[in-house]
């Protein structure tokens, strides 16, 4: 027999067809489902009006809790009562005092030499004691007037009561047949003439009396006034004596001493550091809700001390409003006037609320709308935001709880309805 290579041959069976298109197969099934991964996120993305990279922007997430709305500032302490001197008059300043010497109500810190103010209270003075010497001669003028016209009185007066008895004397006379009636009517004549010089001395008495009182009351009313201007001019050399207004230190000597100074030029300071306050400034946002009398924490130097607000300025400053607060007990010891202390009031405490972080979003659209994530879509949504404290806002209506809202940044979507986030 021929050998041949049966021996050697092995049959082949034919693998599935499913087997033989297994990589193609694999590949149409890897696109496949890279598309239906990919195509509702290119439709999203095709849809939204622009894309922004996520590292632009600020994402919160919104949370139920206690809201506290309240005021942390830093501020320096002030005091209370800080009364600052000025000169009276212009003249050369002298200090007793150095700062921070401590000073009794009254206590003389100083003066000021004024030559032409002391020069003018002499000159005044020298005037009033001429006015009360006229004064005095108009009375002594008055008395000797009245003198002269109660003799001119007593003189008509004595002149009638004579006429009358000569009328008298005359008629009975004539009744008896001894006296012509000429002489009757003569002395009849005499008495009408006494009587009307008597009423004409009486009205010149009164008038006379009325008229020295007058001159006797302008000169009085010259001398008061001369006196008046006298006293004033005293209390302004008095003023010249400086003297502390309270108990105190001596805070700071604003002019030189032994230098010639204006009037009202500042001189000097008096602090009261047993009345202290903390000063703050507070933003505009939070001045309407704050007011005289809310408690307030006061913390430094690792203490915490109550207090209250004492005063809020009515005025608006570079969007600050200036506050102060005091404290309610008993003064801290050791603190020194411009040291910085933080002060903390409690303006409202909300339990049980949706809140988010605060940030620029509220101001944008009146914080009306809001940007909310979903995967890598930020969309519009119409919100209702309540109070609002530092660090966070209250959620009236528009989010729930988890969501994801754009606080920061969303000034780059430029007020598109749906925007993709890029990683």
């Amino acid at each position: 027999m021929i050998r041949d290579t049966s021996a050697q041959d092995q049959p082949i069976v034919q693998a599935p067809w499913w087997k033989r298109q297994r990589k193609p197969l694999l590949i149409g099934l890897g696109v496949v489902v890279l598309l239906v991964l990919i195509v509702p996120t290119m439709m999203r993305m095709l849809s939204a009006g622009g894309s922004v990279s996520r590292e632009r922007l600020s994402i919160a997430t919104v949370e139920r809790g206690t809201l506290v709305r309240d005021i942390a500032a830093e501020g320096r302490v002030v005091a209370a009562v800080s009364p600052t001197l000025y000169a009276p008059a212009a003249g050369s300043v002298h200090f007793t005092v150095n700062p921070g010497h401590k000073v009794a109500q009254g206590d003389v810190i100083g003066s000021v030499d004024s030559p032409e103010l002391t020069n003018k209270l002499a000159q005044e003075r020298a005037n009033l004691q001429s006015m009360q010497v006229d004064y005095s001669r108009a009375q002594l003028d008055a008395r000797q007037q009245a003198i002269v016209a109660e003799q001119t009185l007593d003189q008509a007066q004595i002149d009638l009561q004579t006429a009358q008895t000569e009328y008298e004397r005359t008629k009975q006379a004539f009744d008896l047949g001894v006296t012509p009636e000429i002489e009757v009517l003569r002395t009849k004549a005499a008495l009408q003439k006494a009587q009307i010089s008597l009423k004409r001395a009486q009205t010149d008495h009164d008038l006379q009396k009325e008229g020295r009182h007058f001159d006797v009351e302008a000169k009085r009313l010259a001398r008061d006034r001369q006196q008046l201007l006298v006293d004033d001019l005293q209390r302004q050399v008095d003023l010249l004596t400086l003297r502390s207004p309270v108990d105190g230190q001596i805070g700071q000597l604003m002019v030189v001493d032994h230098t010639t100074v204006a009037k009202d030029a500042a001189l000097l300071s008096v602090v009261d550091l047993t009345k202290l306050e903390v000063e703050i400034k507070v933003p505009e946002s939070f001045a309407r809700d704050l007011a005289v009398g809310m408690p307030a924490t006061i913390r430094g130097n690792g203490s915490e001390w109550p207090g209250e607000i004492s005063s809020v300025a009515p005025e608006v400053v570079n969007g600050e409003v200036t506050a102060r607060a005091r404290f309610t007990g008993e003064a801290p010891q050791g603190l020194r006037q411009s040291q910085r202390l933080s002060v903390r009031v409690v303006l409202d405490e909300r339990k049980n609320v949706l809140t988010v972080a605060r940030g620029p979003f509220v101001d944008v659209d009146g914080g009306k709308t809001a940007y909310v994530v979903h995967g890598d879509i930020a969309e519009k949504q119409p919100v209702r935001l309540g109070v609002a404290s530092v660090d966070k806002v209250e959620i009236l209506e528009g989010l729930k709880p988890g969501d994801e809202v754009v606080i920061a940044g969303s000034d780059l979507f430029h007020d598109a309805d749906r925007v993709a986030l890029s990683r």
